[in-house]
């Protein structure tokens, strides 16, 4: 089978949006075309969606894939991350934005702000698939700069000019979930001065790293976790969900065109990161380096 970019149109810039299906719910954006992709590791989520966004007489493109699923019924811990960054790969996709709902462990990040973290912290129990080498191929990716920061500094310099309020830089802990933290994990994590808690960004953003491809989170406040005492009502958080998809909505408006137009540069640091002989390698292992190194 070859796996090598599928998607022809090699004159557009391909920017991939990971996040739930209320970001592109937008009269502005068209869903054009459904992409079934089938993976070495798998199904992915749903098939990829091609949108197509018009703006002042011009169209740009990009590919969404529901991390959840359609319906949001996968939960964090069962999403097949590698099958994911994978088959967004494997539709040439360069820039990879991750819509994500977290929780604020800072006073100052108070909900309906988006939160650019730079840095992640791994508290996941390991239960998730986090690498694409393995079984007989080695390879080493650093993930010390995990987020791109050129395309980090493009995301605040469009929510700055567009009015979303925002903050850039932090840190982002990844647990395992489906649970939240208790209040003495929280505590803990407030400790280690991190910015923001989620479930899902992790191994993500490593997989993203590992292929190739610019990665950014935008992680969208709704509550305090649990170490702010303060009573929310389920209609109160709702009325701040909705306040951040329709925040992310104006944003991707604005910055799938921004991006289309002018792509932030950047070296890719999966180029030569595998250990093991060429005369090692399978006909699998080639297929899959094929994509990750496109």
């Amino acid at each position: 089978m070859n796996m090598s970019n599928i998607y022809s149109d090699n004159n557009s810039i391909k920017i991939g949006i990971i996040g739930g299906s209320g970001v592109y719910k937008v009269e502005s954006i068209k869903a054009v075309k459904h992409h079934e992709i089938k993976t070495p590791y798998g199904n992915p989520s749903g098939a990829i969606t091609e949108l197509m966004l018009e703006k002042n007489g011009k169209n740009y493109s990009a590919f969404f894939l529901p991390r959840h699923g359609i319906g949001h019924s996968i939960s964090p811990s069962e999403i097949n991350y590698r099958a994911n960054i994978f088959a967004l790969k494997k539709m040439g996709v360069k820039y990879l934005l991750s819509i994500s709902a977290v929780g604020s462990l800072k006073e100052e990040l108070h909900p309906k702000m988006f939160v650019l973290p730079s840095q992640f912290v791994d508290w996941t129990k390991g239960k998730r698939e986090r690498s694409f080498f393995g079984d007989g191929m080695v390879g080493h990716v650093s993930v010390a700069n995990p987020i791109e920061l050129s395309l980090q500094k493009q995301v605040g310099e469009v929510c700055k000019r567009i009015g979303i309020e925002y903050s850039i830089g932090g840190s982002y802990i990844c647990i395992e979930g489906p649970q939240f933290s208790s209040k003495a994990e929280s505590s803990i994590y407030r400790s280690f001065g991190i910015s923001v808690i989620g479930m899902t960004n992790i191994p993500e953003a490593y997989l993203a790293k590992e292929a190739g491809i610019a990665y950014a989170t935008i992680a969208m406040v709704t509550d305090y976790d649990c170490w702010k005492e303060e009573h929310c009502t389920i209609e109160e958080i709702m009325k701040v969900i909705d306040f951040n998809t329709k925040s992310v909505q104006k944003l991707l408006l604005e910055l799938i065109p921004e991006l289309s137009q002018n792509p932030c540069q950047f070296t890719p640091e999966n180029i030569n990161v595998v250990m093991t002989a060429k005369e090692k390698l399978n006909q699998r292992h080639q297929e899959i380096l094929s994509v990750l190194t496109q």
